[in-house]
Parts: C-alpha cells; structure tokens; sequence
C-alpha cells in the first residue's frame, strides 16, 4: 500500500481525478459547506473547473504564473485552488487572519498576476500593479466578482499550457512564531505526488466522507481536505472554523467517516465534556491529529473517552505528507509508518543513516533531482537544498519501522554536554491526571549551560503541587533530565496554527529574572 511508486504528477491528473469522478458518479456531492448549507456535485465542479481554465486563457495565464488566493474556507476557495492547478499555472495561497502585519511584503514577493480575494478580505492597500478581484459566489455570481466573469467562459474552450509536474503548482506562506513567515515553493510533483500515497495510506474510498475544518491555505488540509477526496471520488465535509460544540453534531449529520484534527481540538474536545461514545458516531472510523506532536496521555485519554481511534501522523510544508497511521492499526506514541516514496531515514549529524532505536535527525528525499525552495525577499525562487532535506525533527524508527517523533532540533536542550529533548520531560509531565498540558524549555545556566524547565496548566479544579510533580519526574528520569523548576501557567502559548511556542516561554522566564 505504502510502496506505490509515485505519478509524474501535473495538472494533467488532477484534470483525471475530477474528468473521472464526474463520469462515475456525476450527482454526488464533492462538497458540502456544513456553514451554509451549499453542496457542488462533482458534474458541476468538473464545468466550473472547465470555466476557470477558460478564464485563465482568455487572461493568457502561462505555466509558473502566479495566482495569489486570499480567501477563508469556502467552495469558492476549493474551486479557485483546484481550478488553477488544474489549468497549469501556480496557485499561491495567503492566510490574511495569520498574516495580515506581512501582507504588504508578501504580495511584493509574490507579483501575482491576479489577486482573488473573499469580499472581506480585499486588502486596503493591494500594489498598483496587481490586479484584485473580488471572489463572491460560485452558484450566484454577482457583477463585477470573479465567478460572475467565469460563468461567462465557454467551458469547453480553454487551450491549457504545457506545465510539466516539475513546474510550480502551489505557493504557501509557513506559520512561524515571531519571525516572518517564508514562502514555500512546491512544484506539480511535489504536491500532487503526495496524494496518492497519502490517500492510499489513510485508506481512503469513494464511501468516505471527509470532515475538515483546517485552513484550505496550508498545505495539510489541501491534501487531506481537498485533493484527497477528489482523487478518491469522495466527499469533502467542511466547515469555516473549528467548532468543538458542533464538532460531533456535524459528524452524526453528515454521515462522515473520517475527521480532521490536531493536537489543540483533541484538546478541546476532551474540555468541552461531550458524552459522545463510538456508537453515537457509528460512521466514524477515526480522527487525524497532525502539525504538532499530540502527547501519548492525551492520546489515550480521548480514546478512553470516546471510544474514537486517534491517527497521529507527521508531515511539513516543505515535504508534504511524511508518515501515517492508518486509523485503527495505528500504534500508540508513533506518528505511523514513513510513506515508503519519501525515503525517510534517521541520520546523525554527519549524514551517517542511523539503525532501528537510535535517535538522529529526520531528512527524506523521495527524488534525487528536486530541489526544495523558498522564496527569496524579491519573489524568486531559491533552492535550499538539493536531493534530500531535514526537516527539522528528530526522532528514530523501531524495529517494526513504525516512527517515533522525540522533539524540533532546534529545541534541544543541552545540559552539560548531553542532548535533551523536552517532548520526554513533556510525556512524563502528562501522565499525571491533573496536567492538561505541559512544555519543557532550556534556560541558561551558569555551571550545566542550560538547566531544565517545565511549564504546566491544570486541569479544572486540580491543585498544583509542584513537590509531587518533581518527585514523580525525579522518579522516572535521571537527573540530569528531571526538571529543576516546575511553573504554573493559565495557557500555554501558541502559534495561529496551534503549535507550542517554546520561544516565547524561554524569553518569558528570561523577563521574570530580569525584574
């Protein structure tokens, strides 16, 4: 299942995967907009598609051209993300909420050829040069919006460049914390490859009926979301934004069969006191919960909760999909099995693969000829690396070559020499009942360099008593991985998209010292 070799994967199969389900199943939904109530069956999405492709001519859009997207989770969005893929040129989406203080330096990189933009969304101060359509409505075009000119275009009338899968097919702009964010540049393949191993590993079918709430901007969610359902002929649930009171409302409405999640709505869902079990959501296989790790306490509270498997997986913006487990064969306290085109391997820091247990740094390279690529401050794409990337991660395969994720290496701590990774002091801090959450940071020591330091938050009603949670650490670490200080916070900081932000609790305690 793992080990299907990868499509050279351009325009031309996503222009299969929509021809396909339109012709098998034409009246079925694609999509329904939990939201609003609209659905677009696969027979109307395959004319809209067709009409954008006309549209994009009619424009003379040419492979490598970008079209930036600046819109929230919508029909309108999926067609717009889809349709210009499929036509050939590269479709750059642009998370406003999250990055609206960069938005000025971003469309200067980008230099779109169009901006499309939901109505509330149309920048104030768009560059001259660029120009910006308002989206509005896909079933119910309005003059002067971009769907109203497309309802216009004969669809049968689009002459379509010749992009090849190593062309650019999506741009996206990362999360990060404090910096600005960077600009990834995926070709065709890249993206596009990902999809069918992906969809192969979940085990999805044309029955399923995918649930997403995740921003259509990034990449997860493109795949999951959008593409997986399309190339399997099945249904995208979806809705604007998560919704933890309507969360299990939804799937019993819709009949879905596998949800979308991350660490912060498993959270969530355990707070929000649902007295859901599986037989309340029989349709339901399993939930995903993927962009941050998710501890094994958590993991297993909200199984012993709902009766709900948890499939935790791994993957970046950069590489897309990494590794997958596989609903109820998943394994506790791994992110699955690497998908088997990646090539993932454990290597230390001389590059040297690493065997089954020891813990490295995680790089993959499913081509020897790609290039990974971000955009450099005027728009062009740069190559980072050539071949195979690190990701950033670290973490070792077991011997049934199931992957274990340790920690960022950037957020190693180094304490006398010796390499900490804060996720273990964070999985031994969660298996106390009344941690909701914790993060281990390093901060500067005078004698050791760093020293350890954890943060927790409670969970309703729970005393903190941090003499018992540092002699319980005490009693399953070794000393020089027990944290020296335990701290009490309401909430831990996060980034827009959920993740744990370390960098803003190490400068936090650095405050605390200087007052």
């Amino acid at each position: 299942m793992h080990n299907l070799p990868t499509p050279d994967a351009g325009p031309a199969l996503i222009r299969e995967w929509i021809d396909r389900a339109a012709r098998l199943d034409p009246d079925k939904p694609y999509i329904v907009s939990v939201d609003d109530g609209r659905t677009i069956t696969f027979a109307e999405f395959a004319r809209l598609v067709r009409r954008i492709g006309s549209f994009l001519d009619n424009a003379g859009i040419a492979a490598n051209d970008r079209i930036a997207l600046l819109a929230g989770n919508s029909i309108e969005h999926v067609a717009c993300y889809v349709g210009v893929m499929a036509y050939g040129a590269a479709i750059c989406t642009v998370h406003v909420e999250m990055n609206r203080r960069h938005l000025d330096r971003i469309l200067a990189q980008l230099k779109p050829r169009l901006a499309l933009c939901d109505d509330d969304l149309v920048p104030d101060d768009m560059p001259a040069e660029t120009p910006c359509v308002r989206l509005g409505r896909w079933d119910a075009p309005a003059a002067g919006t971009w769907f109203a000119a497309v309802a216009g275009c004969d669809p049968a009338g689009a002459h379509i460049p010749q992009t090849a899968a190593g062309h650019d097919g999506v741009i996206f702009f990362t999360s990060g914390t404090t910096d600005r964010p960077k600009g990834v540049v995926l070709s065709y393949r890249e993206q596009i490859g990902n999809v069918t191993p992906m969809a192969d590993a979940f085990g999805l079918s044309a029955a399923d009926r995918i649930y997403d709430f995740r921003s259509f901007n990034w990449a997860s969610a493109q795949l999951f979301g959008v593409l997986g359902p399309l190339c399997r002929g099945a249904t995208l649930v979806m809705r604007r934004k998560f919704s933890a009171t309507r969360f299990f409302d939804d799937i019993r409405s819709h009949g879905v069969t596998v949800a979308a999640g991350n660490p912060t709505t498993i959270n969530m869902l355990l707070r929000a006191g649902h007295p859901i079990r599986t037989g309340d959501v029989p349709t339901l296989r399993f939930v995903t919960s993927s962009s941050a790790p998710l501890p094994e306490p958590e993991w297993r509270r909200f199984e012993e909760r709902f009766g709900i498997p948890v499939a935790q997986c791994y993957g970046s913006s950069e590489t897309a999909w990494i590794a997958i487990n596989p609903g109820r064969d998943r394994r506790f306290g791994t992110v699955g099995r690497p998908l088997a085109y990646q090539r993932l391997a454990i290597v230390d820091t001389t590059g040297r693969r690493l065997p089954p247990g020891e813990i490295g740094e995680i790089e993959v390279g499913p081509w020897d000829d790609n290039a990974y690529r971000y955009l450099d401050d005027h728009g062009a794409a740069r190559v980072n690396s050539r071949g195979r990337m690190r990701t950033g991660d670290i973490g070792y395969l077991d011997a049934d070559g199931f992957l274990h994720l340790t920690g960022r290496e950037k957020d190693l701590i180094i304490r006398g020499g010796v390499n900490i990774s804060p996720a273990e002091i964070d999985g031994v801090l969660m298996q106390r009942a009344e941690i909701a959450e914790a993060a281990t940071i390093g901060v500067p020591d005078a004698v050791w360099g760093e020293e350890v330091v954890s943060y927790v938050t409670l969970r309703p009603g729970e005393p903190f008593v941090p003499d018992e949670l540092m002699r319980h650490c005490a009693a399953q670490l070794p000393l020089s991985k027990a944290p020296k200080q335990i701290l009490l916070r309401e909430a831990l900081p996060k980034s827009a998209r959920g993740k744990l932000d370390r960098k803003a609790l190490v400068e936090e305690w650095r405050s605390r010292r200087a007052d």
